[in-house]
């Protein structure tokens, strides 16, 4: 994936660990105060739901929507992130 983002490949580099939600790639600084004022403070929470959601990016990315106000590339960016974490990681 030679047109991986810095941000993303970061992320990609190590465990989830105790990485703050902000640093998954896709999520913006307003989107990340949005998700921690839903409790989602960290990248594991985060990676929970989409867990949750049986790694379904589709399904992550109307929740991620609707619920925490992300918009259309923010949402893919981060279910994408997080389907490459998974594939990393797991």
């Amino acid at each position: 994936m030679e047109n991986m983002s810095p941000k993303l490949r970061a992320f990609l580099s190590e465990p989830i660990g105790e990485k703050d939600v902000g640093q998954v790639d896709g999520i913006s600084c307003e989107l990340a105060v949005s998700l921690v004022t839903k409790g989602f403070n960290k990248a594991y929470i985060l990676l929970g739901q989409f867990l949750l959601m049986h790694k379904n990016e589709a399904e992550f990315q109307r929740w991620i929507m609707h619920c925490c106000g992300a918009t259309v590339v923010e949402a893919r960016e981060s279910a994408r992130c997080l389907k490459e974490w998974c594939s990393c990681f797991l």
